[in-house]
């Protein structure tokens, strides 16, 4: 197996035989399809003359079709910088004009530095130590800035520092552990965490709900936390999330959206997002077992598959000539409708929803755009290390 050496050398998932863990299920060829997608699509949402990644690409209905980038995103920048560096080094020139998968991580950990998004700078540091070797001080000094605030924080961001920190190692490690005891502290009886650590800091009507991205950043990040420290309390608490949500799965194998913290149910099903699918579910959960936890290989070929059969819609996710996945199957509703009536619903009486709302507001509507991070996790989720690239 491959050793991918981060930071001063903590060893982290390798992801070298994930292919083949699906293969027994039947898999392996849509995986690799899927990866094609991926290396073909990055390039449509980068901007070789600024160096930065765009927001979104979004399908084009005007003549010639031709996919749209919008926007610019730090964050997607530094994920799509982690994806990239599992590919050869010629293959991340040719999606960034000339340029490595390390370079576009050290440059966006200088502009992450000015970056008042504690997320942004969490994913910059880890950019930066995983694909560079090398530890961003100023980033981590803005990240401990950050912490001894008190101020809450993103669910997802407290994960990303974490990971951060074991990708950088050493003394930063102490971070990790601190950060990890935030989460630890967070986290519901039945594994589920709120949207904001702590969860008091939101509204009665929302502070109950976390999302599926804040279920899966803390496996990852408790599961690579554990396996740097050794601390196996970490790791059962990575496993007790990933169980519920593989219990809560759907009958065609779709990653549900919103969550109760409170009861560990699901508070609204809709949209599910291809990213989830294909990429965010595999990456954490193939984390989980590379670091000793319980194998969910068959739940994350059950999500893929919905990929290719979903029953919420008709037309193909998966858009092979335009190099894009699109990105999610959700409701034809106005404004978030339903998943603001079932926050309300739940947290006047958990697991009170509604009658009717499926009818109301079928989800049956797929979003055509593809986010850049989306096609970055792909890449990262299946392809084996490569260690530092110049």
């Amino acid at each position: 197996m491959a050793t991918d050496l981060q930071g001063d050398g903590h060893d982290a998932a390798t992801g070298a035989d994930r292919i083949a863990r699906v293969e027994a299920f039947g898999a392996a060829a849509q995986v690799r399809r899927l990866l094609a997608v991926g290396r073909r699509g990055l390039p449509l949402g980068y901007d070789a003359d600024t160096g930065q990644f765009a927001q979104t690409v979004r399908r084009s209905d005007g003549p010639g079709g031709r996919p749209r980038p919008e926007g610019a995103s730090l964050r997607y920048a530094a994920m799509a910088a982690l994806g990239l560096s599992r590919l050869d080094a010629s293959q991340q020139r040719a999606v960034l004009g000339g340029t490595t998968a390390a370079e576009l991580a050290r440059a966006t950990g200088v502009l992450a530095r000015e970056q008042d998004d504690p997320g942004a700078v969490a994913l910059a540091a880890w950019a930066v130590a995983e694909t560079a070797g090398t530890i961003d001080t100023a980033l981590f000094s803005r990240l401990g800035a950050t912490i001894s605030s008190g101020r809450p924080l993103e669910t997802v961001t407290v994960s990303w520092i974490v990971t951060a920190a074991v990708a950088a190692g050493g003394e930063l490690l102490a971070m990790g552990e601190a950060m990890s005891a935030r989460l630890l502290a967070a986290q519901g009886a039945e594994g589920i965490y709120p949207h904001v650590v702590p969860a008091t800091a939101q509204n009665r009507w929302r502070r109950h709900v976390g999302s599926f991205a804040d279920q899966v950043y803390p496996i990852q990040a408790l599961a690579r936390m554990s396996r740097a420290s050794g601390d196996a309390a970490l790791l059962r608490a990575a496993d007790a999330t990933a169980s519920r949500l593989c219990e809560l799965q759907g009958p065609d194998g779709q990653w549900w959206w919103h969550y109760d913290a409170r009861t560990g149910d699901v508070v609204e099903r809709y949209p599910v997002y291809s990213v989830h699918q294909h990429a965010m579910a595999p990456m954490v959960l193939f984390d989980l077992v590379e670091a000793g936890g319980t194998d969910h290989t068959s739940e994350i070929v059950r999500g893929l598959r919905w990929l290719e059969d979903h029953p919420e819609v008709d037309e193909p996710l998966v858009a092979d000539a335009a190099g894009l996945i699109w990105r999610k199957a959700g409701r034809r509703e106005r404004a978030k409708a339903v998943r603001r009536l079932s926050a309300v619903t739940t947290a006047i009486r958990p697991g009170m929803h509604l009658p009717g709302l499926d009818r109301v507001f079928p989800a049956s509507r797929v979003d055509h755009e593809c986010r850049p991070y989306e096609l970055g996790w792909l890449l990262y989720a299946w392809l084996p290390a490569r260690g530092v690239t110049a």
